[in-house]
């Protein structure tokens, strides 16, 4: 029988559950524990300390708990404190990526809009990496869309809602090639990107970063299904409550955007 693993994934709020996803279908049969840090959602509008003590504290708690990786879940928590995290804790740590390399791969001479958090979006790990992946060539256009993290936590995910989110922050009418969601929030909104944006190619780092997880704990099938157990900042979330509730339906939305 295969050792099981348990894996811990943190984002300030209900994001990150789209990554838990995507580890779910890759990595079965491991535990999980996922902490929404609820006391400080969003991380998009606090500063780099703020982001590092929370980031920290959330990276603490899920070892404390059993975790033997941890993934930072949050393009903003990764961009401001990866870091400190790695050379904090003795656990591999995996961060987020916009995924800017992808579309640029994909896109080489096309226009791509990044849309994310004003954190990640003014942070250096995100202007280093559009450097890298666009030597030279036109760079891509970065939008601030702090709204739609706010319609995710309050799980308003009717095209309505988020075509004006988008139409405020973006406006109709653009034209790209690639639209990479740089916050885990947006992945539940890819249909409405879909729609909003006819003809580009919708990215995001969810899948690259989970298999970046695999290969870093070595993952493999176990014995026995998953277990999902959620945390808000340190307080478990009991079984049958109607905030587990809440984060399970998260959970199947996220399991069923293409």
């Amino acid at each position: 029988m295969k050792e099981r693993k348990t894996i811990g994934l943190f984002d300030s709020g209900a994001g990150g559950i789209t990554v838990l996803a995507a580890a779910l279908r890759h990595i079965p049969g491991a535990d999980y524990l996922f902490y929404a840090d609820t006391d400080h959602v969003p991380y998009g509008i606090r500063t780099r300390e703020e982001v590092t003590e929370y980031s920290t504290e959330a990276v603490r708690f899920l070892i404390s708990h059993g975790a033997g990786a941890v993934v930072v879940a949050c393009n903003t928590a990764t961009s401001m404190a990866i870091r400190v995290l790695r050379e904090t804790f003795p656990v591999p740590i995996v961060g987020m990526e916009p995924a800017v390399k992808p579309a640029a791969v994909g896109h080489p001479a096309g226009r791509i809009l990044v849309c994310a958090t004003p954190l990640t979006i003014g942070g250096e790990k995100l202007h280093t990496l559009i450097d890298r992946s666009f030597p030279g060539a036109q760079k891509p256009e970065l939008v601030p869309t702090p709204a739609l993290v706010e319609l995710a936590e309050a799980e308003r995910f009717d095209w309505e809602s988020v075509s004006a989110a988008l139409e405020q922050t973006v406006g109709r009418g653009q034209a790209y090639d690639a639209v990479v969601l740089g916050c885990t929030h947006f992945v539940y909104f890819r249909d409405s990107f879909r729609r909003f944006f006819p003809g580009a190619d919708i990215v995001d780092g969810n899948e690259g970063t989970v298999r970046r997880l695999g290969d870093l704990i070595g993952a493999h099938p176990s014995d026995g299904g998953s277990t999902v157990r959620f945390f808000e900042s340190g307080r478990e979330v009991l079984p049958g409550s109607p905030e587990e509730a809440r984060y399970r339906r998260f959970l199947d939305r996220a399991s069923t955007v293409k």
